[in-house]
């Protein structure tokens, strides 16, 4: 009589029973579609704010009452475009159009050569959306005087469209470029919407809120963009070293000071320039700040 050997039993690990198979599906936060809430909330809290309240269309106007009506005391004004002869810096006056069709001819070379064309349509649609939503949003959003302002203070301008421009171009440019070098894109980008944000600001074209609804409406744009993509075509995680974010960030600054600055007025100086800087921050952390979203999560070993 042949005995057979029973099968071998797989070796006992001490706590294997207590540790459960990694989940291989996409956890629920692949598509984060709260920050794009949240950028929506704010803008239009921000809009009801300013705008449709009194007490804030009187700090708003009271601005303009700082200093000299026109924008020739701005530090920033010779290079605004605004004086005669002067070459605009982009996209300010006549520079608008051309930069915004530049900026969407990068992204559209960026996505042939890179071929990444879920992302490429997304940026496309950040761009696209910020600032058709801003034409759109210019002629139906109302601005009520509840004031009794001078008339040269009712048109409507909410939200900034030279502020939207370089927003929208920098968070489409990091949906488009390579992983390693995004954080130093979303620098330059920061850096460029600091002092457009700031000259905006300060020389008396757009109301602080304008530029901060802009810039909220570009952050919106870009947060429904990437929680539509696909979680393989989603921006992942950006590394850069610690102190970029501390650099950058100082750097906005000390732009949104010099390009707010005016010679007749500390204070729209400085609500100029911190206004620019907030605008930075929030694109910053839009585009850099925020984890990776396409990370596929696993149960935590228990004990």
């Amino acid at each position: 009589m042949t005995q057979h050997d029973s099968p071998a039993l797989p070796a006992h690990r001490p706590g294997a029973s207590r540790q459960a198979p990694a989940d291989p599906s996409p956890s629920r936060t692949t598509r984060p579609w709260m920050p794009a809430l949240l950028y929506t909330l704010g803008f239009l809290t921000l809009y009801l704010l300013a705008i449709c309240t009194p007490w804030g269309q009187r700090a708003e106007n009271a601005l303009f009452g700082l200093g000299s009506e026109g924008s020739e005391d701005a530090w920033i004004y010779p290079l605004s475009g605004s004086a005669y002869g002067s070459t605009p810096l982009p996209p300010l006056e006549l520079s608008a159009k051309p930069t915004l069709m530049v900026g969407l001819a990068v992204i559209v070379v960026l996505t042939l050569v890179r071929r990444c064309w879920w992302p490429g349509c997304a940026a496309l649609g950040v761009v696209i959306l910020t600032t058709g939503g801003k034409e759109v949003l210019k002629s139906t959003l109302p601005r009520p005087d509840l004031v009794g302002a001078p008339e040269n203070l009712l048109d409507q301008g909410f939200p900034s469209g030279h502020t939207a421009i370089p927003a929208a171009l920098t968070l489409a440019a990091v949906l488009v470029v390579s992983p390693r070098i995004r954080p130093y894109v979303a620098t330059a980008g920061v850096l460029w919407l600091a002092c457009i944000a700031a000259a905006s600001a300060t020389m008396g074209g757009h109301r602080p809120s304008e530029v901060l609804g802009a810039t909220l409406l570009a952050c919106a744009c870009y947060g429904l963009a990437t929680w539509l993509l696909p979680p393989a075509a989603a921006p992942g995680a950006t590394r850069s070293t610690r102190a970029l974010p501390v650099i950058t960030l100082t750097l906005a600054l000390a732009i949104a000071l010099v390009s707010g600055a005016r010679s007749d007025t500390l204070t729209r100086s400085l609500v100029s320039a911190a206004t620019a800087f907030i605008c930075a921050a929030l694109v910053w952390y839009a585009a850099v700040g925020r984890p990776a979203h396409t990370a596929r999560r696993t149960r935590p070993a228990l004990g």
